[in-house]
C-alpha cells in the first residue's frame, strides 16, 4: 500500500481544505469546530485568495501558509495548521488575528462595521497541559465571567497531541473528532476508510488528497514543505544539542548568536528564544 501523504502538511492542507472548489469541506470543517449544528449552521462560506506560493515560500517552513475566508454572517475565518513548536503560540496567534481585524475597516467606516475574527489554529503539539484538545478563547469580565468584552475576538485551538491521548475517542458521534480522525496520519487505515465512508465532506477532502498525489508538480511542493519541516526541527535539535536553550536573558543573546552563526533565520531565532528583533540584529 502507497504511504498516506500527511494531511497535516499545510501545504497539502490549503489543497483540500483551503482552494476554490474547496468550500464544502471547510463548512464542515467550520462547523464542526464552532459547534454550529441544525438552523445554526453555517451555510456558506468564500474562500479568500491566497498569496502565489513560490517555491522559496514552500520551502521556508516560517512562511505562513494559513487559509482566509468569510462565513454567509460576515464573519471572517482564518485558519493556521502548525505541526513547528513555537515559543509563544498564543501570541503568535492573537497577532494574525490583529491582522485580519484590522483588514475589516476601510476609511470613512466605523468600528461597528468592524466583522466578527475567528482564528483557528491546529496545532501537533501540547498547547496548554490544563485546557482539554479542543479551547476556546474570548474576551471576558475577570469577576463575571459571563460579561463579555465583545464577541469580536474567538481564537480557537485543536490540539491533536492532547486528542490522540483519549482512549474513547467518538469519531461516529463528534464531527470534529471525526476530521482530527482523519487529519492523524497515524489512523488506522480501517478506521480511516469508515469516517471516509460516513463523511461526505470527508470524502471530498481525501479526492483532493489523491489527486495531489498524482499531480508531480503539487506532490514536489508538498515534498518541500516536508523537508521545509524536517530542516526546522533539525535546527531545533542542533540548538538543544549545543545547550543553547537557556532561560535568562544572558542566555538568550548567547543562544542567539550561536544561532545565527549556525545559519538560522531571524524569525525562526525570534521564535526560539522570545528575543525581538531589535535585540537580534544588535548582536
Amino acid at each position: 500500500m502507497t504511504e498516506r501523504l500527511n494531511p497535516l502538511n499545510d501545504f497539502l492542507f490549503m489543497k483540500y481544505m483551503g482552494e476554490k472548489g474547496d468550500e464544502k469541506q471547510l463548512l464542515s470543517f467550520l462547523n464542526a469546530v464552532l459547534k454550529r449544528t441544525g438552523q445554526n449552521k453555517l451555510q456558506g462560506v468564500e474562500i479568500l485568495e491566497n498569496k502565489t506560493l513560490t517555491p522559496e515560500i514552500i520551502g521556508d517552513k516560517t512562511s505562513i501558509l494559513d487559509i482566509r475566508a468569510v462565513t454567509n454572517d460576515g464573519g471572517k475565518i482564518n485558519i493556521e495548521v502548525q505541526v513547528c513548536r513555537f515559543k509563544d503560540m498564543a501570541r503568535r496567534s492573537l497577532f494574525y488575528w490583529s491582522r485580519e481585524y484590522v483588514r475589516g475597516i476601510k476609511a470613512g467606516q466605523v468600528y461597528t462595521d468592524l466583522p466578527k475574527v475567528i482564528a483557528i489554529n491546529i496545532v501537533d503539539f501540547e498547547f496548554r497541559p490544563e485546557v482539554d484538545f479542543h479551547s476556546i478563547f474570548h474576551i471576558r469580565e475577570d469577576t463575571h465571567k459571563n460579561c463579555f468584552l465583545t464577541d469580536a475576538l474567538e481564537i480557537h485551538f485543536v490540539d491533536m497531541v492532547k486528542w490522540r491521548s483519549i482512549i474513547e475517542k467518538d469519531v461516529e458521534g463528534d464531527p470534529l473528532q471525526r476530521w482530527l480522525a482523519f487529519f492523524d496520519k497515524s489512523t488506522p487505515e480501517g478506521t480511516l476508510k469508515e469516517i471516509i465512508n460516513m463523511d461526505k465532506a470527508i470524502q471530498e477532502a481525501q479526492k483532493r488528497i489523491t489527486y495531489v498525489s498524482a499531480d508531480d508538480e503539487a506532490l514536489r511542493a508538498y515534498q518541500m514543505r516536508e523537508m521545509g519541516l524536517s530542516d526546522w526541527n533539525s535546527r531545533l535539535f542542533d540548538a538543544r544539542q549545543e545547550g543553547l536553550l537557556e532561560g535568562r536573558q544572558e542566555g538568550k543573546l548567547a543562544d542567539a548568536r550561536k544561532m545565527k552563526a549556525l545559519g538560522i533565520s531571524l524569525e525562526q531565532i525570534r521564535e526560539i528564544t522570545g528575543l525581538s528583533a531589535a535585540e537580534i540584529e544588535k548582536l
